[in-house]
């Protein structure tokens, strides 16, 4: 069943411009109660967590209103992180988790994400029978029968104990100064407030949400004002967010920045030292560097790959039994811990073995020399589809042609913004260059 409103991470857009509109969140609203009210009897409950950004407010209330009117009872969590959603979804023994977010996105932009009632993100099944739904139209909740909804005071409290329970029992950060930047999002409480607890000297960046500043030069996406504040104040650590909190970027006490492969990379062969990794396996994505995966297989250890988002990498983890995944960008899965990607514990994890092994970050974050990889975005206008013209076509052609047997090339559509990313590795970083300036060239032609 095909799906036209669901991206790689629920619906996304800008806000106010189809599909994230408010009346669309109605019906969206109402299509998930619907669907959700037909798979499960009983009460009927739905949580609904946000970021900080400005148009929350009205999608919180176009969703309520969708969802109230089909019969589910709505818990409204406020700003929380992501995972926080997840976590509280099963806990709260709720039918549905909405988390609305953009995540890494601008300011003006908002999505709705879906956990279903074990706490994990929908499958594309699920979302495409809710679109179905919202062509199909929805039957309203019989007058007697129109849902509640209620603020929950305590949703934050609870998802801090959690990610607290995630950190070694007896370990504490006494004497660790760490920069944690919330992005002005979804985490600006939980996160400074979590390293404060457990003993940490905490100076917090990216603190001061006014709706409009969210991922604003700050976060896992713009990490050089933290990275800054780290060498500036002489901290042991970074610890960037993105704005729902489900990324994570680390800065080490030099102020260089370590993405996603290289904290996955430590984890893994901390995991398997401790007979802890599931199958011997870490599970990434398309864009996972080829350092990563040499890395692996120099300790005996597998990667298995997926398409590009978490829910992919989460899929292939449930489906096999493996326990730790992740992407480059950051979100790090420790389903061990959590349903879905958690920056907050997942930096936790990287502070644990920096307090275990007494070592600086900088010793901790580079377990392997990435190949030379080069990603560049190209921009288009809806309805275009420049990966069909046959200009673009034979440059990719002529791309793969080059690399064979030197390294790989990657061209994807992006799941959350009207964007072509086109990635590739190779050795030869003068080649690397070459091909994909070139095939950025014929893309941005076609698409001008």
């Amino acid at each position: 069943m095909s799906r036209k409103l669901f991206g790689t991470d629920g619906v996304r857009g800008t806000a106010n411009i189809f599909p994230m509109t408010v009346e669309m969140a109605v019906m969206i609203g109402a299509a998930a109660g619907r669907y959700f009210r037909n798979e499960h009897g009983g009460v009927h409950r739905v949580v609904i967590g946000k970021d900080t950004r400005l148009s929350g407010y009205m999608f919180e209330n176009a969703l309520t209103a969708g969802l109230t009117s089909t019969g589910m009872n709505v818990l409204l969590l406020g700003p929380v992180p992501t995972p926080a959603v997840g976590l509280l979804t099963p806990s709260m023994r709720a039918d549905l988790g909405i988390m609305i977010s953009a995540s890494h996105n601008p300011a003006d932009d908002n999505g709705i994400k879906f956990f279903g009632p074990d706490g994990f993100k929908l499958s594309d099944d699920a979302e495409a029978e809710i679109e179905a739904l919202i062509e199909e139209g929805v039957r309203p909740a019989d007058a007697g029968n129109i849902g509640r909804a209620q603020r929950i005071d305590d949703g934050r409290f609870r998802y801090q104990e959690r990610v607290k329970g995630s950190f070694p029992t007896g370990m504490r950060l006494d004497g660790m100064k760490i920069v944690i930047d919330c992005a002005n999002g979804a985490a600006y409480r939980a996160a400074p407030e979590v390293l404060w607890e457990l003993g940490a000297e905490v100076i917090a960046v990216g603190v001061t949400p006014n709706g409009k500043n969210i991922n604003d030069n700050c976060g896992s996406t713009k990490p050089q004002s933290a990275a800054e504040t780290v060498v500036a104040h002489g901290a042991d650590l970074g610890i960037c967010l993105d704005g729902d909190a489900d990324r994570v970027i680390i800065i080490d006490e030099t102020g260089k920045v370590a993405d996603g492969d290289q904290i996955m990379a430590l984890m893994a062969a901390r995991w398997a030292e401790e007979d802890r990794l599931a199958k011997g396996t870490l599970v990434a994505t398309v864009m996972s560097n080829l350092g990563l995966e040499r890395f692996l297989q120099g300790r005996g250890l597998n990667l298995v790959r997926t398409g590009v988002g978490d829910r992919y990498v989460v899929e292939s983890m449930r489906k096999n039994g493996f326990n730790l995944g992740g992407e480059q960008s950051g979100h790090i899965v420790m389903t061990d811990y959590a349903t879905t990607g958690d920056g907050l514990m997942a930096g936790l994890q990287f502070l644990a073995e920096m307090v275990r092994t007494n070592s600086k970050a900088s010793e901790l974050t580079q377990s392997f020399e990435p190949v030379p990889q080069l990603l560049k975005n190209v921009r288009f206008e809806t309805g275009q589809t420049p990966l069909e013209v046959a200009a673009v076509k034979a440059s990719i052609a002529e791309a793969e042609a080059q690399l064979t047997g030197k390294g790989r090339l990657l061209i994807r559509k992006s799941g959350t913004e009207p964007l072509i990313r086109v990635m590739a590795e190779c050795e030869d970083e003068g080649l690397l260059e070459q091909v994909v300036d070139g095939i950025v060239a014929e893309i941005a032609s076609s698409a001008a």
